[in-house]
């Protein structure tokens, strides 16, 4: 039997009727037996919804915008399919259940689980449309739900796999359909014990391929973007970006830990693990060779310039003129620990402890009513964390000139700063 071969398509591949037939192209030379198919949401699906879900957090009209969203799916599919289809009945049961599960309780308590049962409305429906086009181009595909393969814990939003659990699902469902059929199927979500729908994190779809070229020994997994493959920084922000065109897995993870949005960061570790190749391609021109991930890659250190907006340096200063002590370190981490924030960058002094963390709905006011009894603690919001990975001199200066900076730190390898930009 033949190896599984994973491709993953992200929003910017499906965001419209023209995406779609071109998606359709890419696979018409490629696809063979053991073909996975792995899609996100398409365009910018998920932030739509997660916009309906602040607006009923606040109490608002969300009927509008759903309609709206709506409106966007079903243009794409008259551009795609004949008036009397059934893909449009299908987009409409979709709606029909996202309304019913907006109109369900919500509040902080609750918000997690509930953001996980509506946003994965977007992948159902991105891969309910490409299923359904597939098979008007005579490409034999099925449709498979990953809740029913991707097996978590109740972590929502942030949910561990059960591997175990997953493998198990996997096999036993997938392999007898890849025997003949290619595999259409949701990235970024799963299911727990009790069936509820979980996420594995924001961009998690890379991860979903990753799971699934792990646990049925892929012969490679490939990650299908609107840039070349990987690059030294983002070519939307920065004039003449360099294309890796390999790179070894423990730098291209390192990459990924920092903020680099090409690759979901729980990527690399299942893949290296396998010794699965990854290819970062360009669905723009697919014949082009892209970024190739494996063990034997050459070392490359050309600076890199890495982004996170949206970030939030907070400061715990303790209140009774004593110094910072480890256990003052574990107060905080076990917090954060606690409200799944990751520490995106950490630095103590004499008095005080400084963390970088993303911006997240209601974990900032939780986290300071959880430690306010033992620190004083101030906080910046909407800053930006740049990373430069193998820098030099001049890299470093070009990119902070214009920058209100609140935190520094550098090492051989990495610089890292948090900043305002003054730029006008």
């Amino acid at each position: 039997m033949a190896k599984t071969v994973i491709y993953k398509f992200g929003g910017a591949s499906v965001k419209d009727a023209s995406a779609v037939r071109n998606l359709a192209e890419i696979l018409r030379n490629r696809l063979r037996k053991n073909f996975i198919i792995v899609v996100s949401a398409m365009g910018k699906t998920t932030n739509a919804i997660e916009s309906l879900i602040l607006a009923k957090l606040e109490q608002k009209d969300f009927y509008q915008n759903s309609t709206i969203l709506k409106s966007y799916h079903l243009g794409i599919c008259q551009e795609l399919f004949p008036e009397n289809h059934s893909v449009f009945s299908e987009v409409e049961n979709i709606f029909i259940q996202l309304n019913h599960d907006l109109e369900l309780p919500l509040s902080q308590d609750n918000y997690d689980e509930f953001y996980d049962r509506v946003i994965c409305c977007g992948e159902l429906l991105a891969t309910r449309i490409v299923t359904e086009f597939l098979c008007t181009t005579d490409l034999m595909v099925v449709w498979k739900d990953a809740r029913k393969l991707i097996q978590t814990d109740s972590s929502f939003r942030f949910a561990k796999i059960n591997w175990d659990m997953t493998k198990k699902k996997c096999q036993s469902q997938l392999l007898p359909i890849l025997e003949q059929f290619t595999v259409v199927t949701q990235g970024f979500i799963g299911a727990d014990p009790k069936g509820r729908t979980t996420t594995l994190g924001r961009e998690g779809s890379d991860f979903t391929a990753a799971i699934l070229g792990s646990i049925l020994n892929a012969s490679s997994v490939t990650i299908w973007k609107d840039v070349p493959g990987i690059l030294n920084a983002d070519p939307k922000l920065f004039p003449n970006t360099q294309l890796f065109d390999e790179l070894e897995y423990r730098q291209a993870a390192e990459m990924t830990y920092y903020g680099a949005s090409v690759i979901h960061p729980k990527t690399i570790k299942p893949l290296a693990n396998s010794n699965i190749p990854l290819f970062v391609k360009s669905f723009l021109n697919p014949e082009a060779a892209g970024t190739k991930i494996f063990g034997e890659a050459k070392s490359h250190q050309i600076p890199t310039i890495i982004l996170k907006e949206n970030q939030v340096l907070v400061s715990f200063k303790v209140k009774d003129f004593t110094f910072i002590e480890e256990h003052h370190i574990h107060q905080v981490y076990d917090q954060l620990q606690q409200l799944k924030l990751r520490v995106n960058m950490l630095q103590t002094s004499a008095i005080t402890i400084s963390i970088v963390i993303d911006t997240q709905l209601f974990k900032l006011e939780q986290l300071l009513n959880r430690l306010k009894e033992q620190f004083e603690i101030r906080y910046n919001e909407g800053l930006t964390l740049l990373t430069i990975l193998h820098p030099n001199p001049k890299v470093i200066a070009e990119q902070v000139e214009w920058l209100e900076i609140l935190l520094e730190q550098s090492t051989r390898t990495t610089y890292m700063v948090v900043c305002r930009s003054n730029q006008s």
